[in-house]
């Protein structure tokens, strides 16, 4: 199917315009991960370096559903606030991490730019990213923290993983002793740092938290720390629940 009007299917009482004059129809169904929105090719095409005018610039690059409509797939829920902003300049006023998802998946270039000026996006984007940035090996950690507990959670109701922050040469060298009597008692731990900036290790604390509960987790953290007082400052633990 071309991105052209469907073949005349009024009453025959009614002429059909003659076949040189048929005209690019202006409006499109589309299906957009199964939700179904009416819009006109002019509102798809309204930036035209976005990906989504590309997608409707060509009939090669169509892909339709059973029913004929232009077939998207992405989730549909949140594209009824890109189809506002192109049609009026609306900006959404809630989902908006998931509706900055979207912008950036089709590539319109003003809405993510609006979007990256709201509070919700400014923090996550520009500040906590920056701050996480700093700490060498963050995701890797994070990831490896995740992946000790659910080794530990086979026929438990808890898994508890240790954590060592230090933020400089100094603390490293102070947990040095420590870290190397835990490795002798194949005890495992993730250690963040040294870093050189100054960071606030409850704010690093709490993004890890925040990252461990976004992938769907239970977790909580404390400062318990089995070892000497000396060095029990440098290590938290991580507590994931299961049931």
């Amino acid at each position: 199917m071309s991105l052209t009007s469907a073949p005349d299917s009024r009453p025959s009482g009614r002429a059909a315009p003659p076949a040189g004059r048929r005209t690019e129809s202006p409006v499109v169904e589309l299906n957009v991960g199964g939700e179904f929105y009416t819009t006109t090719l002019g509102t798809l095409r309204k930036f035209p370096g976005s990906k989504l005018a590309e997608m409707f610039s060509s009939p090669a690059k169509a892909c339709l559903d059973a029913e004929g409509r232009f077939f998207i797939d992405r989730c549909g829920t949140y594209f009824g606030a890109i189809l506002e902003y192109l049609r009026s300049g609306q900006l959404p006023t809630q989902h908006i991490p998931e509706v900055y998802r979207e912008a950036q998946y089709y590539e319109i270039k003003p809405l993510i730019k609006h979007l990256e000026d709201t509070p919700q996006i400014f923090g996550e984007q520009v500040a906590r990213k920056q701050f996480l940035l700093q700490v060498p090996g963050y995701s890797e950690n994070l990831e490896l923290i995740v992946r000790l507990a659910r080794a530990e959670a086979v026929a438990a109701r808890c898994s508890r993983v240790l954590v060592c922050l230090v933020r400089n040469e100094k603390e490293d060298a102070n947990c040095a002793d420590a870290l190397r009597s835990l490795e002798a008692n194949k005890r495992s731990v993730v250690k963040f740092g040294p870093w050189k900036a100054a960071l606030d290790i409850s704010d690093l604390l709490d993004c890890l938290n925040m990252d461990i509960k976004a992938q769907g987790y239970q977790v909580c953290y404390s400062h318990n720390s089995p070892l000497p007082a000396k060095v029990s400052d440098y290590f938290y633990t991580f507590s994931f629940s299961w049931w």
